[in-house]
């Protein structure tokens, strides 16, 4: 990963004004966050998703949690909500692997690209920061050793009310090279992982 700061758009810049008292409010093996950052480019658009299709995917990705980490449904919602209403054209990428799974919020159909994560499994369930590595952490909530995303574990909703955690997801929004679509409801998207 380039060191250098990466340039803010205008729409990212938006984003990167959520306050915080919103965020309050709001209650590795290979992964679509492992790839390479992407190039910048323009402003996504939401892939177009009827309600019949939503109704279904949505199904299908209650179903991969339930699998995956059937004591952290409560958890998983909670953590969706407050994201889809951060980033509300954001494509919510779902990739179901062997014991785990991965909700990558992008801008674009490529879980590469996207901002922030969940990531659930019997183990427990973390958000990941697909730059984490860049942001200014001075808590040291961030862990990891990839070439560019960091992860925290989130053991209960009130983790994501913790002035230093909406400080950490409001930098990640703000260093996303790729703009998000300023209109529109991002689709739910169901990937197959890679089987390991």
């Amino acid at each position: 990963m380039s060191p250098s700061k990466p340039r803010v758009s205008k729409a990212t810049t938006s984003k990167s004004k959520v306050s915080k008292s919103k965020v309050l409010k709001t209650q590795t093996s290979k992964s679509p966050l492992s790839k390479s950052k992407a190039s910048k480019s323009t402003t996504s658009k939401p892939l177009s998703q009827s309600a019949a299709d939503r109704r279904t995917a949505e199904t299908q990705a209650r179903a991969i949690i339930q699998k995956h980490a059937p004591a952290q449904i409560r958890l998983v919602a909670t953590m969706r909500r407050l994201l889809q209403k951060l980033l509300p054209t954001a494509h919510e990428m779902v990739y179901e692997y062997r014991s785990w799974f991965i909700i990558s919020y992008s801008p674009s159909g490529h879980g590469y690209e996207g901002v922030l994560a969940i990531r659930g499994s019997t183990d427990g369930v973390k958000l990941c920061f697909n730059r984490g590595k860049e942001l200014k952490d001075p808590e040291k909530l961030l862990g990891g050793s990839s070439t560019q995303v960091r992860s925290m574990e989130v053991p209960t909703a009130s983790t994501l009310a913790r002035p230093a955690v909406a400080t950490l997801i409001v930098q990640a929004i703000a260093h996303n090279d790729v703009p998000f679509a300023k209109a529109g409801r991002g689709p739910i998207v169901i990937r197959s992982g890679t089987a390991k």
